[in-house]
């Protein structure tokens, strides 16, 4: 019997309106423009205002989209997989929260928390509801309003962030289109060098962690660029080798926007030209478990149904992977 796989059939971007330049950053910490377009690529951020407003408000945008894009009722998803590392509120998930602002009454949804490489652990486990039989239709979400956590005294980490969300429809595959393959993989060891120090039920918030500026995203950025450009590059190598392909066979590298220097050494690694790479971290920076339904969002009317894509992630945790797809559909 041949194995069932899932097809990604349709995907939505959401981008709050508020855009935070590069000049406005340097009226905040002490910073300038060239310095972080020539070290991050970034000249803008996207960040999502108002009272009230949490990481749901985006997902939920990018999955009404999604439906209205691919003519799904909501009643018809079964499942929903949010990726975030900036939920609503520790519970319930945001997914439920998604779930029922969109009218997905039948579903059942759960958040996963894998920082930069959610988006990517999150469609695996997707593809698996699809690759069992059960399940028909899947919506994965990447979701972070990073704004919530960023110290905008902390020149290192604010001009990196930013808010966004993206989401896929995945249903099953028709012959050899779809998730071919997936390397994931993780190393706890990690943590000190990217993580948020409290908030957790190690240490719960309290005025000293709130004094303390304990509660915003951590990172010692030379050590995760180094882990970074290292273990990416790898597991993108990887999952081609196993699969036969070369460079040439590759359409699009899908690489996490976390920083142009890291996307760079890994499409290099892969022999993959840069005519290839899918950037968009100058208008969004890092919007972690967003950034690669995003890119596939903006480069959806230039993929086409057969193309090889290598999607690949690196995050805090540590975390990592690469995902290899064969595109199910031509552009609309």
């Amino acid at each position: 019997m041949e194995k069932i796989r899932a097809m990604i059939t349709g995907v939505q971007g959401y981008v709050p309106e508020y855009r935070l330049t590069n000049k406005e950053l340097e009226k905040m910490v002490e910073t300038n423009d060239e310095w972080i377009t020539s070290r991050t690529g970034i000249k803008e951020r996207r960040i999502l205002k108002g009272e009230n407003q949490g990481t749901s408000v985006l997902g939920i945008e990018a999955a009404k989209g999604l439906l209205e894009k691919t003519n799904t009722d909501p009643m018809d998803v079964e499942v929903i997989i949010c990726a975030t590392v900036t939920p609503d509120m520790p519970f319930p998930a945001t997914a439920n929260i998604i779930a029922d602002k969109i009218g997905a009454k039948k579903s059942f949804s759960f958040d996963i928390s894998a920082a930069c490489s959610g988006f990517l652990y999150a469609l695996q486990l997707g593809a698996q509801f699809i690759e069992s039989g059960t399940h028909k239709k899947v919506m994965v979400i990447g979701a972070d309003k990073m704004s919530s956590i960023v110290d905008y005294q902390d020149r290192t980490t604010c001009i990196l962030f930013g808010d966004g969300a993206g989401a896929v429809l995945l249903e099953p595959a028709e012959g050899d289109l779809g998730i071919r393959d997936a390397i994931l993989r993780a190393d706890g060891s990690g943590e000190p060098y990217l993580h948020m120090k409290a908030g957790g039920s190690r240490r719960p918030a309290s005025h000293e962690t709130v004094e303390a500026r304990e509660h915003y995203a951590y990172q010692e950025g030379s050590t995760v660029f180094k882990f970074a450009v290292t273990n990416m590059a790898d597991v993108s190598a990887e999952v081609m080798e196993r699969n036969g392909l070369k460079g040439d066979d590759v359409a699009w590298l899908v690489p996490h926007q976390a920083n142009k220097r890291i996307i760079d050494a890994t499409a290099n690694r892969m022999g993959v030209g840069p005519e290839k790479v899918m950037m968009n971290i100058e208008r969004y920076g890092n919007t972690t478990a967003a950034t690669i339904p995003l890119c596939l969002w903006d480069y959806e009317k230039q993929l086409h149904k057969g193309d090889n894509l290598i999607l690949a992630a690196f995050g805090g945790g540590f975390t990592w992977g690469a995902i290899y797809v064969k595109w199910a559909y031509d552009p609309k």
